[in-house]
């Protein structure tokens, strides 16, 4: 039987480790005028000493705190990264043994900055057929450990952190939060790429594994974003009847400041409709956007109808309608 579906809990985590522009121009030639005036950003944070999972970890316990719920209560786990602890064992099966949850499945779901996107996209489906009751969404980034720091045009925008959600099935029609959506991907492996394993040459001792650092054609992910992201946006709303002037609030990727006030602009909409953290917490890829809907959704804001839109490597784009004017929020 197909079921309504709302988000029950949300909690994000970022590392307590604060890297400032100037700390950065220390190691490369950069300096906090240039980030702020091309990125927007005044912050990251770094996770030194944790990795992906841990960051998962963290976000899981708040998350299950707050819906007051065990971790044997969930059936089903999905982690968006890229940057994951190991390709295998998946960093989601890390998460769920760790947090306990023996009774759920577990895999990875790699869409880039559109990873939460995806992932939550995925578990809707899990839960809307009725087969499983709750999911855990978590997105979650150690980009630090990917840069190279020799790299300013891609090192300077990036942090680390974890957000995420709980949704759960329910028999109310009136409870569904999931309006509408659309996923597309317009393949292009050269403009983003990271962690590419060459293939093997010949047989020899000295052959051991190795992978190569994050890397991005800023200026081809601007256009791309410029050219694609509004008319995507668009063609949703339009599709259910909408425009942007009746969306409550965006939370886009955390890409760029300058980006998304390009996108506003586009959209014929003030910057004070789009949720961001890219000032304190930079470009932290797909965890950008859980991380923003947990601050939103704890600011008590009921907002009615969100518009979630994440972008990446891939290319990797898509969108997730919800009407959050139905969550209903339990952290005092």
């Amino acid at each position: 039987m197909s079921k309504a579906v709302k988000i029950m809990a949300s909690a994000h985590y970022v590392p307590k480790h604060v890297v400032t522009n100037e700390d950065l121009s220390q190691v490369m030639e950069t300096s906090d005028k240039w980030i702020q005036a091309h990125t927007g950003i005044k912050t990251r944070h770094f996770a030194l000493g944790e990795n992906t999972s841990d960051m998962c970890v963290k976000v899981a316990k708040r998350a299950l705190k707050e819906a007051g719920l065990s971790s044997s209560e969930l059936d089903l786990i999905i982690v968006a990264t890229i940057t994951p602890d190991s390709l295998t064992p998946s960093t989601a099966a890390r998460v769920q043994q760790k947090i306990g949850a023996d009774k759920a499945f577990s895999f990875d779901i790699s869409a880039a900055c559109a990873g939460f996107v995806f992932a939550l996209s995925t578990a809707e489906k899990f839960i809307r057929n009725g087969s499983y009751k709750r999911a855990l969404v978590i997105a979650a980034e150690t980009n630090s450990k990917m840069m190279d720091f020799k790299d300013r045009t891609s090192a300077v925008f990036f942090g680390d952190g974890a957000g995420g959600v709980i949704i759960e099935g329910a028999d109310n029609p009136e409870d569904d939060m999931f309006v509408a959506e659309k996923l597309k991907t317009q393949a292009d492996a050269e403009v983003i790429h990271s962690g590419r394993i060459s293939p093997l040459r010949e047989i020899a001792a000295e052959n051991y594994p190795s992978i190569d650092a994050f890397y991005q054609d800023g200026h081809a992910v601007f256009d791309f974003v410029n050219a694609v992201i509004p008319e995507h946006i668009e063609t949703l709303l339009e599709e259910n009847s909408l425009i942007p002037q009746d969306l409550d609030l965006i939370i886009p990727h955390q890409a760029n400041l300058r980006l998304i006030e390009k996108i506003a602009a586009q959209l014929e909409l003030p910057l004070e409709k789009f949720a961001t953290n890219i000032e304190t917490n930079g470009n932290t890829s797909s965890a950008g956007i859980p991380i923003s809907l947990d601050e939103v959704l704890r600011q008590k804001r009921q907002q009615g109808l969100i518009l979630l839109t994440g972008f990446g490597a891939g290319l990797a784009y898509g969108s997730i309608l919800l009407d959050i004017s139905r969550f209903k929020y339990t952290c005092k």
